[in-house]
């Protein structure tokens, strides 16, 4: 979903609705409000977002190699912007947690055995993009301005191009197929590779239904000019589960080297 260190995903969750899809109107004839609003309606409703504070998401990542390794991960949000990754593998576990100001990486894979804070730009990437309900849900609360680009296809799909210009001034386009309403792709951030920036993009796949929301089960990242995707594949999703603001506080190397939940 991007980098493999998610939130970067910037993780947008979604839900489904069929009457929605049914009741969809011809693409091109809808403005920026409307179509965020059919998105919101499609992923189960303002309502029954607002009603999620924390979210818990776990299953496997792809690692790739020759042996095409799968790592398992667990994924922690709690509002209002609270962030927490873990990636077992090895009998090592790699952390990443956002408090809403300041974020921390354990990194054991890359031989770093140490607490590292996040850089200028990933703080940066996190405060405008790291939300339990992704960028479109109260949209304006967020300061997130969306504008209508026009529409293309993704993947045999006709989709809405919006354009998301967050507080800090950073922009990503997001492409909403034009009949569920459902997000199909969002820009992910850009990585370095081979010596130059190169295009990311996330693709949302296989939506199932959890409490009424609607999440995508499996996010596939792609990077421009590299054939090899990076897939996750989430196996269970739990809603509104107690957790503690202690989880998202600067991590400990103890606390790192447990094994993920």
């Amino acid at each position: 979903m991007k980098r493999l260190f998610l939130f970067a995903c910037c993780l947008a969750w979604f839900a489904a609705s069929a009457a929605v899809a049914a009741d969809a109107a011809p693409a091109g004839n809808l403005a920026a409000a409307q179509i965020v609003e059919k998105n919101v309606a499609a992923r189960g409703g303002l309502a029954a977002w607002r009603a999620v504070n924390t979210m818990t998401m776990s299953g496997q990542m792809d690692a790739g190699g020759k042996q095409d390794t799968k790592l398992p991960f667990v994924m922690t949000l709690k509002r209002p912007h609270k962030s927490r990754l873990e990636i077992r593998f090895q009998e090592q576990t790699a952390v990443q947690v956002y408090d809403g100001v300041r974020g921390w990486k354990v990194r054991p894979f890359l031989g770093r055995d140490e607490v590292e804070p996040f850089t200028p730009a990933e703080a940066k990437s996190a405060a405008a993009w790291e939300e339990l309900d992704g960028p479109l849900v109260d949209h304006v609360n967020k300061g997130i301005k969306v504008e209508l680009v026009g529409t293309e296809p993704v993947e045999g799909k006709t989709t809405y191009k919006l354009k998301l210009t967050a507080k800090s001034g950073e922009i990503r386009n997001l492409w909403v197929d034009a009949a569920s309403f459902l997000e199909v792709k969002i820009q992910g951030e850009p990585r370095r590779m081979d010596g130059k920036m190169r295009d990311v993009a996330i693709y949302y796949r296989d939506y199932r239904t959890v409490q009424g929301l609607v999440v995508p089960h499996v996010l596939e990242t792609t990077v421009k000019g590299f054939k090899e995707t990076r897939k996750i594949t989430i196996q269970t999703v739990t809603v509104n589960q107690p957790q503690q603001d202690s989880l998202f506080a600067k991590p400990q190397l103890a606390m790192a080297k447990t094994p993920a939940r």
